[in-house]
């Protein structure tokens, strides 16, 4: 991985939730995911969120990382309630600000693999050429350069991992959502994509949100931030 010198405030909240409410559905049936929520995720530093399942770490991720809206409580990006934004701003900070790996792959199998690291420039308005050398870029940095020929549904499960960081880098973002990203691997490739992860948080800064069972993963994380029954029950720091 290319590294570098960073520099950063680790007092800056580059996102911050307050009083953090997701319910589903109305009436008798409703269920109230989430609960009061508040928390600071703080510029450049590396965050698990853990908790069993049904805990509701999986409904905070998506509410951070803009991919769902809360019922109640607010969320703010770099300063900014996110209720204010408009559409166009919500989408562009989502491909822009925002990079996503997660447990299942979501790759269009039957394209190429620089074809789904393009995907996110292709939204954004990037024209073909330049976005393919992004791309194809991108992939070197993660050796995997040698496979932008190859159909998705022919790599290995730690290439197509691999792949997915590639998709979430290629738009130089300033935070990572990680839902799970080893838990269809192995535990040696699932080590190689956790030190991948890791030093691009250490040496490009990148903010990185990981939601995970593996205590182990979350150990190597600055803050580790435990939800139960849809609220914060504690958070420790390595």
């Amino acid at each position: 991985m290319p590294a570098s010198v960073v520099t950063r405030d680790r007092n800056t909240s580059v996102l911050s939730v307050r009083g953090l409410h997701r319910t589903y559905g109305r009436g008798p049936n409703a269920f109230e995911a989430l609960r009061g929520i508040d928390l600071d995720i703080r510029l450049g530093e590396s965050v698990a969120i853990v908790g069993k399942s049904g805990s509701g770490k999986s409904t905070l991720m998506h509410l951070l990382a803009l991919l769902d809206r809360p019922s109640e409580g607010t969320v703010v990006l770099d300063g900014r309630d996110v209720r204010e934004m408009s559409g166009r701003e919500l989408n562009r900070a989502r491909n822009k600000t925002f990079g996503f790996v997660f447990q299942q792959f979501f790759l269009t199998p039957s394209q190429t693999t620089v074809e789904n690291v393009m995907l996110p420039l292709k939204i954004a308005g990037v024209g073909r050429r330049t976005r393919r050398e992004r791309a194809l870029r991108t992939l070197d940095q993660l050796e995997l350069g040698d496979k932008s020929k190859n159909r998705a549904v022919d790599l290995s499960g730690g290439q197509k991992q691999r792949a997915v960081i590639a998709r979430a880098l290629v738009n130089d973002p300033r935070i990572i959502f990680a839902d799970e990203p080893t838990g269809n691997l192995d535990s040696v490739t699932g080590g190689v994509v956790e030190d991948i992860l890791f030093d691009l948080n250490r040496n490009l800064g990148i903010t990185l949100v990981i939601v995970t069972h593996d205590e182990d993963l979350a150990a190597r994380c600055d803050r580790r931030i435990h939800i139960r029954d849809g609220r914060v029950d504690g958070e420790d720091a390595r």
